[in-house]
């Protein structure tokens, strides 16, 4: 008997011993796998991001000039007189920064970020060696002298004509706040139109789409809010085609609205507005994938997150497919583009008028799921990246010739006087190790850094530039 218990009870151990062992063996079978798909996934992107490198290093050395950043050392002048009452209610207690002073009016340092006309870029008059360079936040002027008008805007590249359509906020009005508390604003006037076949001189061909003066029940009614214009060709009906932001003053609407021309220089037909998917919608884009599936990016939930949605074919409407993204980080202006079948996006915080830092996010679908890169901004000093070189992002160009290089379209916004807000075009290269670790990758980097590079004045290389 004594022995038939004792065998019972051994027997009874090693079963209890099996059944953990079976656990921990299915367990680190699963944490193995996952870490040999990490690993697989590691060498299957290192090849690009070496490739990327090697790219980088074989680079005209214009283009490697660009990769050199410069540094800015701005001292912020001692108090004289009274501040502005809107830099006094933004800061009314704290050290002065270089926000505040860039959102004074009557700061000593303005002429540093809004230099006068005497500094304008003119390509009818720069010739020679000046040919060609771009001024981030100077004045920009037009074929007939005139500044550009064309904020928030986005670009096309029409193959058709081999020219380049700038669409962005017709602004040149005088800039009011519609109640005491209510953001600064200009009247719609429309949708502003510039060609050009080198991406530095810009031929102004109108207001493509115009306000409503009359009809205060209209969406275009020059009391509402139109923002954000971007604009895409669709192949299969020959028409290009308008979306935007449209609100009313107090931006409760918070709409898209499309529109339609036969023509790159309109003049665009008004179809409506809707609240995509049944959400709110307020700072969006569009971006056409390389397979002419076209996508709706917006701010959504009170600019909380972001959704995306294709477009039906004819790109009039969205489809029902959604995503919802970057949950809970209150992210706007979303400029997307493609490289080398990733996915890239910059954003800006959510902070009116005032700049604020941007981000880089990257995903393989689309759709997502979206990881969070880090600032992409390189050069000026500390609080040049953290306030995007003051500006907010509207559009990323991709340019010919050299893959991972484009040009990061941004404004420089003037809440003093909007129609004077300016454009800081600055290069964007992909390449390089990323430089902090991923939500939804086990912290291991997949996809190189996006680089935006300051530089107080720079040109495209000319392997870069399109021809005349």
């Amino acid at each position: 008997m004594r022995v038939r218990n004792k065998y019972r009870k051994s027997t009874a151990f090693p079963c209890n011993v099996g059944s953990r062992c079976s656990i921990s063996i299915v367990v680190w079978s699963l944490v193995g796998f996952l870490l040999m798909l990490q690993i697989y996934s590691l060498i299957s992107h290192r090849n690009t991001v070496s490739g990327d490198i090697k790219l980088r290093m074989s680079r005209h050395p214009l283009v490697r000039e660009l990769e050199q950043v410069e540094e800015e050392n701005i001292q912020i002048p001692p108090p004289r007189g009274k501040r502005s009452p809107r830099a006094a209610k933004r800061r009314p207690k704290r050290t002065t920064t270089l926000v505040d002073e860039f959102l004074d009016e009557n700061s000593q340092i303005r002429h540093v970020f809004f230099p006068d006309m005497k500094t304008a870029i003119d390509p009818l008059k720069d010739a020679g060696n000046d040919s060609f360079y771009y001024y981030p936040g100077r004045i920009w002027l037009d074929t007939e002298g005139n500044p550009i008008q064309a904020h928030g805007g986005g670009m096309i590249y029409d193959e058709r004509s081999s020219t380049y359509y700038w669409y962005g906020e017709y602004k040149d009005g005088p800039t009011y706040h519609a109640h005491k508390k209510g953001a600064a604003r200009v009247d719609i006037i429309g949708v502003g139109c510039y060609s050009s076949k080198d991406l530095w001189t810009w031929k102004n061909e109108g207001i493509v789409l115009a306000a409503e003066e009359s009809n205060e029940t209209h969406d275009l009614h020059k009391s509402n809010v139109l923002e954000r214009p971007k604009v895409i060709y669709n192949e299969n009906t020959g028409k290009y085609v308008m979306w935007m932001h449209i609100d009313d003053a107090n931006y409760t609407k918070a709409a898209v609205g499309i529109a339609v021309s036969d023509y790159p220089t309109g003049p665009f037909d008004y179809l409506g507005s809707q609240r995509p998917h049944g959400y709110e919608s307020r700072d969006m884009t569009v971006f056409k994938d390389d397979d002419g599936v076209a996508y709706l990016i917006y701010s959504s939930e009170d600019n909380s997150e972001l959704h995306i949605g294709p477009l039906t074919k004819d790109y009039l409407d969205v489809k029902p497919d959604i995503r919802r993204i970057l949950v809970g980080q209150h992210r706007e202006a979303p400029a997307l583009f493609k490289y080398r079948g990733t996915y890239y996006m910059i954003t800006s915080g959510c902070t009116g008028w005032a700049p604020n830092e941007a981000l880089a996010h990257a995903a393989d679908s689309i759709m997502g799921p979206w990881e969070t890169m880090g600032n992409p901004c390189i050069g000026g000093n500390k609080m040049f990246r953290l306030a995007t070189f003051f500006s907010q992002s509207t559009f990323v160009i991709p340019l010919p010739g050299i893959p991972g290089s484009y040009i990061f379209m941004a404004d420089r916004w003037n809440p003093a006087d909007l129609s004077d807000s300016r454009y800081v075009w600055l290069p964007l290269i992909v390449g390089g190790p990323a430089d902090r670790p991923f939500e939804f990758n086990f912290g291991f980097p997949l996809w190189p850094r996006v680089s935006i590079y300051w530089h107080r004045k720079w040109r495209l290389p000319s392997s870069w530039r399109v021809t005349k």
